[in-house]
């Protein structure tokens, strides 16, 4: 696997933006200083140009009284089945937008919330990655592991994957 760090901030939000949307789903961390942290599983709703990640969330959960007491969140994105995974570490804001809200509703959304779009719980977490550590692979899982496979009997093929630090 080769190494790359992605350090210009252009192509730094273009990866994370690639993987998150692409992944979609995570396991979003809260209350970073009191392990085992609170984890989620959570749908990315967008990254945004600036590479923020858009959540949807309820101001009755956990997760928004954690964020109101300490900003740090940790998410770990992975898909197994195209073998790629990101770690993202940032700072939280709480942010209340009905035109976000309305731009993000969606039948899958509507299950989470039973009053509609216009359910006061409703809120928005946009998250501010700081660092994030990703696994990406060159081709589909199937290739991967044939290549891995006659690499490991002795086979010299090209790297076949790469993993780096994103610098925003």
């Amino acid at each position: 696997m080769s190494q790359e760090n992605i350090n210009q901030r252009e192509e730094a939000i273009k990866k994370i933006k690639e993987l998150a949307e692409g992944i979609n789903f995570c396991f979003f961390c809260t209350d970073l200083n009191h392990p085992p942290f609170e984890s989620t599983p959570m749908s990315v709703q967008e990254v945004d140009d600036q590479g923020n990640i858009w959540f949807l969330a309820s101001k009755d959960s956990d997760k928004y009284r954690n964020i109101k007491l300490n900003k740090q969140v940790h998410l770990y994105f992975s898909d197994p089945s195209s073998m790629k995974y990101l770690s993202l570490f940032g700072n939280a804001d709480i942010v209340d937008d009905q035109s976000r809200i309305d731009k993000y509703w969606n039948k899958f959304v509507e299950g989470w919330f039973e009053k509609g779009r216009t359910d006061p719980n409703i809120i928005l977490f946009k998250i501010k990655p700081e660092h994030a550590h990703y696994w990406d692979t060159k081709h589909h899982k199937l290739i991967s592991y044939a290549i891995t496979l006659i690499k490991s009997v002795g086979g010299d093929l090209e790297d076949q994957g790469r993993e780096g630090q994103i610098h925003i």
